[in-house]
């Protein structure tokens, strides 16, 4: 059937639709309350930007009819979910924010956690979230360093020096003070739920005791700290009385762009925020509606979400279990406005900053592609090989989405064999890669990297080939000096790169990316295979127990530091006690 006539097909109702490209894959997963004219739209009008991009792509399209605009969108989300389609993919959040945790049993402790990390049955108080990971750093620190909580893990058998400075109760003597620690945690408590002054009052006290006993180094620094606070915490204060924790939610869209802005207001007090402009691929209140929920799925969710009357109230009260308001008036009203304000301002500041950022991304992935002659290029993997001294050989694979690097899809492999071979190492990793990726069904890359040349992509096009895959393989040849020089294409012909152009230093990137990531993996086996052999020297130790210890230590040090408690979670109490002693012994020798 004709796109024409299949397109005059489409009913005046309510439901999901799924955009595909000429290899059936679905690379937009939209939702409309009447599906004929929402369909009709992408081709009946001029577009620009990335919906242009999109429409170009567009070879077909299936929908699901739906009994109401909600369904629709429940069933846009479960879709989205299944398939990630490539212009859906920018508007997954893809980490959760950090908050600040406060744990009272059995000892007070301050700690950054993010939120999916955290089992919610345990009922523990969160502060945040803090979109700005450093500042929610700075504040566990500086809270710490002005009252005596427990900072060591486990429990030593002697006073630290924490206990010595009068930064910690003594908490191993298991003798302190219940009315201190009460009076502590109160004002820990107010501080964190707003109140900027218990803080501040503290810091004060502080740099006076400090000035007082002529250490004035140590007051600089805590003044600095209360002209950190001055800016950071009390930035901005809005007067809510009711003093329920609310996030406020606007949106603005301009130049094909849209900027969503979401202010954190918890007890009265706006504070923090978080922008994200995307790309607008369609409709806006489509992306906005589907961004609210993915993030809500990963982030802790409010008393209160303040939404623009525009939005499908309905639709977000399906998946986000909380209280949903579209104001029309009065403060909350006011609030809605000062997220759209925010949300514009960010956006027309960042406009030329972005667009510079997209040319050098996407704008660069679409050139790549015209370089190969391809349609268009999403998914790239990238692969190298590391063997340092011949010692622990190693392959990292990172992952770029349509032109930026997708960290959560990165991989690390070590390889079964110990000597120097590239290339039975690349052909080991390839296999292992591809192979599960097809038995799990997950995603398969337009466009494979390898750092190296012809040899490499014989490897990993046989292998390839033996699986079935049909992926395009390119190589990056380095010249003398070990720089990148030339593109080697899949029939082995050099393309030649433009040394200034956009294309080259995406390559380059990608190619320096691949290398950090594989280096680092590279020096964390060799840093486990040091403390492997440290651990060789106890009896009772063998390779199982050897693992977990490396597994969850990580690290000489911390093995030290740890309780016999703590040790004997993994190994017998008689050996965790030779453990202990032979590792400080060691410490002793070293010194």
């Amino acid at each position: 059937m004709k796109f024409k006539d299949k397109l005059s097909l489409v009913p005046h109702k309510p439901g999901s639709y799924q955009m595909k490209d000429k290899n059936g894959t679905i690379i937009y997963v939209g939702k409309a309350k009447d599906l004929h004219k929402r369909l009709s739209s992408y081709f009946n009008r001029i577009h620009t930007g990335k919906t242009a991009k999109m429409v170009s792509l567009i070879e077909d399209f299936t929908y699901i009819v739906a009994s109401s605009e909600l369904e629709a969108f429940i069933i846009e989300i479960n879709l989205i979910k299944e398939f990630n389609p490539k212009y859906n993919i920018m508007l997954t959040d893809d980490k959760s924010y950090p908050y600040i945790e406060y744990i009272s049993k059995p000892y007070p402790m301050l700690k950054i956690s993010r939120y999916l990390s955290i089992r919610r049955k345990d009922k523990k108080l969160l502060f945040g979230p803090y979109p700005n990971a450093y500042a929610a750093r700075k504040i566990v620190n500086l809270i710490n360093r002005l009252y005596p909580l427990k900072k060591c893990n486990g429990m030593k058998k002697d006073l630290c020096l924490y206990y010595h400075i009068g930064e910690c109760l003594g908490y191993c003597t298991k003798n302190v003070d219940a009315d201190k620690v009460k009076e502590m945690e109160e004002e820990i408590l107010s501080f964190l739920r707003g109140n900027d002054e218990v803080l501040r009052r503290k810091i004060v006290d502080k740099i006076n005791t400090y000035s007082a006993n002529l250490n004035y180094e140590m007051a600089l620094e805590l003044k600095k700290e209360l002209e950190y606070i001055d800016i950071v915490l009390t930035k901005q204060k809005v007067e809510l009385h009711d003093f329920v924790d609310r996030d406020v939610i606007s949106y603005y869209v301009n130049n094909g762009y849209l900027s969503i802005e979401i202010l954190f207001i918890r007890n009265g007090k706006l504070l923090n925020h978080k922008n994200k402009i995307f790309p607008l691929s369609i409709d806006p209140i489509d992306e906005v509606e589907y961004y609210i929920a993915n993030f809500y799925s990963k982030n802790e969710v409010p008393k209160e979400i303040l939404i623009p009357e525009d939005l499908g109230l309905e639709q977000i009260k399906s998946v986000v279990d909380t209280n949903i308001i579209q104001p029309i008036k009065g403060v909350k009203k006011s609030l809605i406005k000062m997220a759209y304000d925010n949300a514009k301002l960010n956006l027309d500041n960042k406009f030329e900053e972005i667009k510079v950022q997209e040319d050098r991304s996407s704008g660069a992935n679409d050139e790549l592609a015209k370089l190969l002659h391809m349609d268009s290029i999403n998914r790239i993997d990238i692969f190298d090989n590391s063997n340092l001294f011949g010692e622990f050989t190693v392959s990292g694979m990172v992952v770029f989405i349509d032109g930026k690097p997708s960290k959560n899809e990165y991989r690390k492999y070590k390889i079964s064999f110990e000597k120097n071979d590239d290339y039975n190492a690349m052909r080991e990793v390839i296999y292992r890669r591809y192979q599960r990726a097809l038995v799990e069904k997950q995603r398969l890359p337009d466009l494979i990297i390898v750092d190296g040349g012809e040899k490499q992509m014989a490897v990993t096009k046989e292998v390839l080939d033996m699986l079935n895959c049909n992926i395009r393989v390119v190589g990056l040849k380095k010249n003398d000096k070990h720089m990148t020089n030339d593109l080697v294409d899949d029939d082995y012909s050099i393309i030649p790169l433009d040394r200034t152009s956009n294309v080259f230093h995406y390559l380059t990137r990608m190619q320096d990316e691949v290398h950090r990531f594989t280096i680092n993996y590279h020096r964390q086996l060799r840093s486990k295979g040091s403390i492997a052999s440290i651990l060789d020297e106890i009896e009772g130790i063998g390779n199982v127990r050897k693992k977990e210890l490396i597994k969850k230590f990580g690290s000489v040090t911390k093995m030290k530091e740890a309780s016999i408690e703590e040790l004997k979670e993994i190994v017998p109490e008689g050996v965790a006690i030779e453990l202990k002693k032979f590792l400080e012994a060691r410490d002793k020798c070293n010194k």
